[in-house]
């Protein structure tokens, strides 16, 4: 596994990537990633489940309520049930990233 720390990508940058990929202005971009990354959000809090093939899957999902400990005085807390945001990525993005760290080692 590569043990570099990972570079991060924030969305600026991704706007400023595809800006220049597409020859579109910055500011029409960062519309559009933002509605997108907005509507992701507002599907998924209707309990909407959304599936972008080869890419991955978004879905809100049930955590079983459960007893946890604190790691500092070993007490044991009650962890309510509470519906949480999962991705399972898909095959096509899993082959790639694989190959692709594969390559690096």
């Amino acid at each position: 596994m590569n043990l570099e720390k990972p570079i991060t990508i924030t969305k600026r940058e991704i706007v400023n990537q595809i800006s220049e990929k597409l020859d579109v202005k910055q500011v029409i971009v960062k519309d559009v990633v933002q509605y997108f990354l907005d509507d992701i959000v507002n599907s998924l809090s209707k309990g909407d489940r959304l599936e972008f093939r080869d890419f991955g899957v978004f879905e809100v999902v049930l955590r079983k309520a459960r007893i946890a400990q604190n790691p500092k005085t070993l007490e044991k807390v009650d962890v309510p049930a509470r519906n949480v945001a999962k991705f399972k990525v898909g095959q096509t993005m899993k082959d790639t990233i694989r190959k692709s760290l594969a390559n690096k080692e």
